[in-house]
């Protein structure tokens, strides 16, 4: 494995260890070394930790967002299918009916962000939001649990809707630039980033 990855042996052992301690490979003495689980839930628990040792990283991920998300949205509202507004409304429809369900808010969320991504049809942009994916996915684990959030999170799911179906590129990047500064504003007032 070190020589197809041109990688020495003990930086291989310290990869392995790593992933080790996430939990995403078992090293069994004598046996081998086997992966885990390669579920995204799985993966991301770990990540808590770095949200609660530097809060600025919630600041910083949101600043990645606010630069590329309503850029993405504008595409989508010049490219989006018909096929891809009807599952645009049925994630919307699934937030709305999940606002006090953490974990099913939370994934109506994250699909109806992907697929706003996809529907931009950029593949270099959905690599790089496919990038910090994971990370997103831990942000929200925890702002989905901050009083008001999903609510207003839905509401703006709402208004980002309505313009990729208005095929409003203005719209629909305005529409997702205050989504982002709203959330940033409440993470704010809890002190974090």
């Amino acid at each position: 494995l070190a020589a197809m990855l041109g990688v020495s042996r003990p930086s291989l052992r310290e990869a392995l260890r790593a992933l080790s301690v996430m939990n995403v490979i078992e090293m069994r003495q004598g046996d081998g070394t086997y992966v885990t689980s390669l579920d995204p839930q799985d993966l991301v628990e770990h990540l808590g930790f770095v949200f609660s040792l530097d809060d600025s990283t919630f600041s910083q991920l949101l600043e990645a967002r606010r630069v590329v998300e309503p850029g993405l949205a504008a595409i989508a509202a010049r490219r989006i299918t018909d096929e891809q507004l009807e599952r645009l409304d049925a994630y919307l429809d699934q937030s709305q009916h999940a606002v006090g369900d953490s974990h099913a808010f939370l994934e109506a969320d994250l699909a109806l962000h992907e697929l706003i991504t996809e529907s931009a049809g950029n593949p270099i942009l959905t690599r790089f939001m496919a990038s910090i994916s994971q990370l997103g996915r831990a942000s929200r684990l925890l702002t989905v649990e901050i009083p008001g959030v999903p609510e207003q999170a839905a509401e703006a799911h709402r208004a980002i809707v309505a313009a990729l179906k208005a095929r409003d590129p203005e719209a629909a990047r305005e529409a997702m630039t205050q989504h982002l500064n709203t959330l940033t504003e409440r993470l704010k007032t809890r002190g974090i980033g």
